[in-house]
């Protein structure tokens, strides 16, 4: 009788796994990989995203780029930045290199328009697109992401409270921008319940200024802290943000869509945090701290490239797994097409590969060896300091490996014994750094990575671009991006 009734509900298995699922892809920004209680803080609260994390599963290698412009090129694209030409926040001279040894490359400010966008892919293949939040590729004409591939796009960030949007939009006053985004995703979903859709909500919390609700900061205030999390304010940011979730969760139980709804949730980059122990004094300050990873948001080592990542795909990830692989941006669009059955962009490489077989399986295996970094360019942090030089990197299994193109300094670490990146292997194991060296190498001249140039400072360099490199050229946010 039980294989009777087995091979009655088989038929209905597999039309189940036929039907496409909804996708629903939420990203914070500048959330570091620890801050949420998920991912080891003990001080920030996130019920919902643990919640999330003990329904699905943790990528805890997962990497995104040193800020947040080309990680969204890379979302949208699936290519990396060596591709699309998006390194970084606006032009070269905003951090004054001139008396550095390279020229960085030019930056491209907006996701070319002969690119095609994960929401194009999405798009053809009959779901239903929306994006509500921080796009960051370009606003204007066909640069806005209503003229990229979603069906609805309403544009924010800059502020918290009193914000604007494109296109303008009625916004209640007092309104937290959290939760104005999420009033939309929440309205999207309800609308569109009766056709596979796909969701991009890009929270602009928790990036600068810090400003919250004030019951939440006054929750967190008699709190005490735990290591470098102890702000209150910023604890009420991660709540709002976590509070999102919650709420997209609630909706999709409600409309019996969670079933069928692949939830994602990340951030964009590391967090602001980790500079104090690099001796790099932020005008920002710490807000946060990534420890156990080294620096921060802007910098190429863990701290500000490793992000949280959690996804949900009922009846595919197990409960409450993790995968420790190394997975990066680059994969996003094509791993969605797959979970969408989406045909890839014809005449657009894809330089990532499908996460699908480790969300089935954590302990599967890729096809590609090695994930990829190429920042050809200046990231400043205060006076004479920097965030990060010119720099490229490679990480093959629990080898990572950079290379600091200003002198050719190679640095290698093993992330499984030294997640912290303090000990350089690079003298101690010439061999292995000399093969990573040339994976590297090979990569670049195959992706045609465009590199820095020899610079020949002027002695009155320094005197020509007085007050930059100190976060003052375009404003505290620029500087903060």
């Amino acid at each position: 009788m039980k294989f009777i009734a087995f091979l009655f509900l088989f038929p209905l298995a597999l039309l189940a796994a036929e039907k496409r699922p909804n996708i629903v892809f939420i990203m914070a920004d500048d959330l570091g990989w620890t801050d949420v209680a998920c991912f080891g803080s003990k001080y920030y609260e996130t019920p919902n995203i643990d919640k999330l994390a003990t329904q699905g599963m943790k990528l805890t290698r997962h990497h995104h780029c040193q800020n947040c412009q080309p990680t969204r090129a890379a979302l949208m694209s699936g290519q990396y930045a060596a591709r699309t030409g998006v390194y970084t926040v606006g032009g070269i001279d905003r951090f004054d290199w001139s008396t550095r040894p390279l020229r960085p490359v030019d930056i491209v400010t907006e996701l070319p328009l002969e690119k095609t966008t994960l929401a194009q892919v999405m798009k053809s293949a009959g779901y239903a697109t929306g994006m509500f939040g921080k796009w960051h590729l370009g606003e204007k004409g066909d640069h806005h992401p209503g003229k990229r591939g979603f069906d609805e796009a309403i544009v924010s960030m800059g502020k918290h409270f009193d914000f604007a949007t494109n296109p303008k939009t009625e916004v209640p006053e007092g309104r937290y921008l959290a939760d104005f985004l999420t009033d939309k995703a929440v309205d999207f979903i309800q609308r569109h319940k009766q056709e596979p859709f796909f969701l991009y909500l890009p929270h602009f919390g928790v990036h600068s200024p810090y400003q919250a609700k004030k019951e939440l900061i006054e929750k967190f205030k008699p709190k005490p802290g735990v290591g470098g999390h102890n702000n209150p304010t910023y604890a009420a940011m991660i709540a709002s943000v976590d509070e999102s979730v919650g709420r997209v969760m609630q909706t999709l139980d409600e409309l019996k869509l969670a079933e069928n709804t692949v939830l994602n949730f990340t951030s964009d980059n590391g967090g602001v945090g980790g500079y104090a122990r690099e001796g790099i004094m932020k005008s920002a300050g710490d807000i946060t701290d990534n420890a156990p990873l080294r620096s921060g948001k802007g910098s190429l080592y863990e701290g500000g490239t490793r992000v949280p990542f959690i996804v949900r795909w009922p009846g595919i990830t197990k409960p409450g797994s993790s995968c420790d692989v190394p997975s990066i941006h680059v994969d996003v669009m094509p791993t969605l097409a797959e979970i969408a059955q989406a045909a890839p962009p014809a005449n657009q490489p894809l330089d990532g590969e499908s996460l699908a077989p480790l969300f089935r399986d954590p302990a599967a295996s890729l096809k590609r060896e090695a994930i990829y970094q190429h920042f050809p360019g200046y990231l400043g942090a205060g006076a004479d300091t920097w965030r990060t030089t010119p720099v490229s990197l490679v990480e093959v299994g629990d080898w990572k490996l950079m290379e600091f193109l200003e002198d050719g300094r190679l640095e290698l670490y093993n992330l499984k014994d030294d997640i912290g990146e303090s000990n350089n292997l690079a003298a101690k194991m010439p061999e292995k750094a000399k093969e990573l060296h040339a994976k590297l190498q090979g990569w670049r001249e195959a992706i045609k990575a465009p590199m820095p140039v020899k610079n020949t400072p002027s002695p009155d360099s320094a005197k020509k671009k007085k007050g930059k490199g100190k976060g003052k050229g375009k404003g505290k946010k620029a500087a903060d991006e």
